[in-house]
This record gives C-alpha cells, structure tokens and sequence, in this order.
C-alpha cells in the first residue's frame, strides 16, 4: 500500500525553478535571459503523498550549542529513510564532538540543516541536504545529496549517478576544465576523485550535470556557493542506470520556484484563531498552549485530542516543514487553533544580519498566508534567542515577538509524565507554554495537561487572547499574559 501510494504520489509531481541563481537585473523587452546552468530544479514536497518531515533539536541546556536538524521521510523509501536518518546522526555527533568540553562562548555554535527535493519521480528521488554550521565567527555552508532509485528500492550518495570509478575520474577532469573558467582563486587542482568532492550532484532542467562544492572547498570561503554545470553531452556516457533515469526525469520536469516562495496571496489579512473573542482573559484564568517546530509526524495527532477536548493553541511553525504538509496548517486553522511564524529553517537569528532576518521571516510568513489565507502576525524567534535587530524588524514588518514563560522541557527526551507533571505544577494565569509537537512524549502528555489544567479552573487559548482588547504591539516581546502594565493576575 505504502509502496503505491508513494509511486502515485511522485507521478504526479510538477518540479520547479530554483532560487540557487543569483538574481539579475530585469531584462529589456523581447530579451531572453539564459538561465542559470547550476540552478537546479526543486520539487514542492506538497506534491509527494507519503512524504512527512522529522526533526532532531537541542539547546534547552545553558551553555549548549543550538541544534535544528530536519529532514523528509517517504512512504515506500526505507533505504532513503535510513540513509537521512543514519547522515543526520553522523552529523549531531560530529557537532556534539567538536563542542565537548569547550567553554561555554556566546553566540552560542549553532548546527542547522534543511533539505529540498532536488528530484521526486518514480525514476529517481533525491534529497539535498544544506548544512549550515557556526562556530563564533561566521556560517560555513555545505551540501549533501541523496539518490534513491524508486524502482530497485536502493539509495545511495551522489557518486551512484556515476558508472564505476573510472567515469568518477573522467568527471573530476572535467570539472577541473570548468573551473578553469572561474579565475585563480579557485583551485581547481583540489578537485579529485577520492574523498568528498562529489557528494552533492543533481540535473539541471537541460540534463546537465550539476556539482557543488561546499564553502571553502575549492577556494576562499568568501566565495560562497561554487558549483559547475557539465554539459549533458559530455556527462551522459559516465551515468549510471540510475543516473540516466535522473537525468531523463529532469529533462521532462518544468515548473516554478519553491526555493524561494513568491506567493502569499494579495491582501491577505491577519492570522487570527476563528474561536477569538470567545473567552474573557480578565475573567477567567487563561493559559496558551504553543508548539514549536512542527508539523511532524505527531501533530495530525495532537490537532485530534485539541479537537476533542475543545482546547485551543499557538502553532510556530517552520517554514519548511509547514511547504511539506500544507493540509496540517488548514486544520489548526479551521479547528480554531492560530498559526505563528518559526522562521524557514530555524536558525539563530540574533547571529543574522537585518536583511537575513527579514528573508526568513518574510519566506515563512508567505508560505503560511499561500497555505491558510491569512498572515501570521506573531513571529517565534528560534531558541528564544532575540537581539535589538530583531526587535527592529519585527517592529518594521508589523511583527509581535513571542517566547514563553513555562518551559515543558520536552526535549530532553522525559516521558510523558514528567512533561505532565512539570507543566502542570509551573503553569499559572497568563502562562505562556512552550512545548513541541515534533516528539511523541510531548503528544502523549496532552490528554492529561488539559485534564489536570482544567481542573484547576484553566481555559485553553491562543496567545493573542491573553491580551484582550489592550491587543499585541509590533517589535515588542511577549513573555506573559501578565505583562501588561497595570494588569493584575488572577489566582
């Protein structure tokens, strides 16, 4: 069953432009621009039945680095599966290795890793990883992708595009000839057929194949993103049988960007739960469930029991994850729940210049309002971690900063009842809980939070509600419900 719907999912895919491209000067009338040849084209996840996303974080505890890992999961795909999984590992291990024993430092080191599909078809899939790592003084990026032949059931690296090692060789040189062309500060010579070169290659629309190479790979890290396109000709002879159906795939794909999402619909107004107004805060005793990071595996879950329990929350979702599984965010928001803003791919953004800072909220904030008709107005910034910078462009998009005052501490991998027990004897009116709905424990500690919760004479809302008329302001941080000058908390 898994195995067809996977197959009917991915025939139907529509693949799109991507945003690798540096982005030029609008042209002339009647003058063709060429594309990029390195752009490589991007499947919507949207489009892939079967596909959900996991999430591995850390960074709860004082002094540890920020970890935000995610990656898809097929349905049908175990072997892709496992090789996500098991690279994922590899590199929180690598990173809780460097970071072992060294002095706590501020800004904190920081591992990020996103993905993209850089191929969906029932000839071949391919996932993209782009790692992103800081270590005190700037970001080093890098890319991994993985091949999986929907046919054989088999995933491999990039280098299984390629037929034997001797096609391997024949590639290196010819990207050295390429990167011939990109002048003396790139160093051409360390391109070789051993090691890491070569694990991040995918087809551009044309065929033509395309290789990255991380920062600093190939030349001073102040170059940024270097890859080179091989023309199909020259490349098709090296393929493998899978990589003569990637290339093929990709040769009949079209579409338009979802790298860079341009799509939030005109006008479209704010965020708001459609159950708001319902509750009077200054009343009763109030409290606002929030979940982080999703939606996961576990949030289709989770919106049953709110449902069934009449309990309303604040969903921050990340940008990613909400592109993957649009119909999660059309449920909280037609169950009543309010839709927030986690950024795109979570990444410190007290480390970000105003304009990064602006690319990720605003990246989010479309994909959400294309999803739901509405825009999110409350933005979450990941970690809790939040600069003056920030402050001054959530103030400049019309933004209200939101963090917490209960931490559920459902990252530390407690069972349920410790989450329950926790959350239960921190909570208070006005509290603003942070929880997670990408863990299991978390979902399974639900039921008995909004019984214990309850009562004690709690009522569930959605963080707006806290504030009641007096209403949030832009470029402000949110704790509480009880910050409101002169507000008194009930007990």
């Amino acid at each position: 069953m898994h195995k067809s719907r996977f197959f009917s999912g991915i025939a139907l895919l529509a693949l799109s432009a991507s945003g690798c491209a540096l982005a030029a000067a609008s042209p002339e009338p009647d003058v063709v621009v060429p594309a990029e040849p390195t752009a490589i084209d991007f499947v919507d996840p949207a489009t892939v039945i079967g596909l959900s996303t996991r999430t591995v974080t850390e960074g709860d505890s004082p002094g540890s680095g920020y970890v935000h890992i995610d990656y898809p999961e097929f349905a049908g795909a175990t072997a892709l599966n496992r090789e996500l999984r098991a690279q994922a590992e590899r590199q929180l291990g690598d990173f809780r290795a460097r970071n072992r024993g060294v002095e706590p430092v501020s800004p904190r080191p920081e591992l990020n890793v996103d993905w993209q599909l850089a191929a969906a078809s029932p000839e071949a899939v391919a996932v993209r990883l782009r790692t992103g790592e800081f270590q005190g003084e700037r970001w080093a990026n890098s890319t991994r992708t993985f091949w999986f032949d929907p046919r054989t059931r088999q995933a491999t690296g990039s280098t299984g595009l390629l037929d034997e090692h001797a096609a391997l060789v024949r590639l290196a040189e010819l990207v050295g000839e390429r990167l011939k062309e990109r002048g003396n500060q790139v160093e051409r010579d360390a391109v070789t057929a051993g090691g890491d070169d070569f694990d991040s290659m995918a087809f551009n629309r044309h065929g033509d194949l395309v290789v990255e190479f991380d920062d600093c790979q190939v030349g001073p890290c102040s170059l940024g993103r270097v890859a080179v396109a091989v023309p199909a000709g020259q490349v098709t002879p090296l393929l493998s049988k899978l990589g003569r159906q990637a290339q093929e795939s990709a040769r009949q794909a079209r579409g338009g960007s979802v790298d860079s999402p341009d799509f939030a619909p005109a006008n479209s107004p704010d965020a708001v739960s459609n159950r708001a107004g319902s509750v009077d805060c200054a009343r009763v005793k109030c409290v606002a469930l929030t979940f982080d990071d999703g939606p996961g595996p576990y949030t289709g879950r989770l919106l049953d029991l709110l449902k069934q329990e009449r309990a309303r929350a604040t969903f921050f979702t990340v940008g990613s994850n909400a592109m993957a599984q649009p119909a999660l965010l059309r449920r909280m928001s037609v169950e009543g729940h309010l839709v927030g803003n986690h950024t795109w791919a979570h990444r410190d953004l007290s480390k970000q210049g105003s304009s990064k800072i602006t690319e990720t909220i605003a990246k989010t904030g479309d994909a959400v309002s294309a999803i739901i008709g509405q825009t999110p107005k409350l933005v979450r910034p990941p970690y809790g971690a939040v600069s003056q910078q920030v402050c001054n462009v959530a103030r400049e998009m019309g933004l209200s900063l939101v963090t917490w005052s209960v931490d559920a501490k459902d990252q530390d991998g407690d069972k349920a009842k410790d989450i329950t027990d926790r959350t239960v004897r921190e909570a208070h009116p006005g509290a603003i809980i942070l929880m997670h709905d990408i863990h299991r424990e978390t979902v399974d500690a639900v039921p008995d939070i909004l019984k214990q919760l309850r009562g004690k004479g709690y009522t569930f809302v959605t963080v707006p509600e806290l504030y009641g008329s007096a209403g949030m302001q832009a470029g402000r941080l949110y704790r509480s419900g009880n910050e409101l000058p002169g507000k008194q908390p009930l007990t």
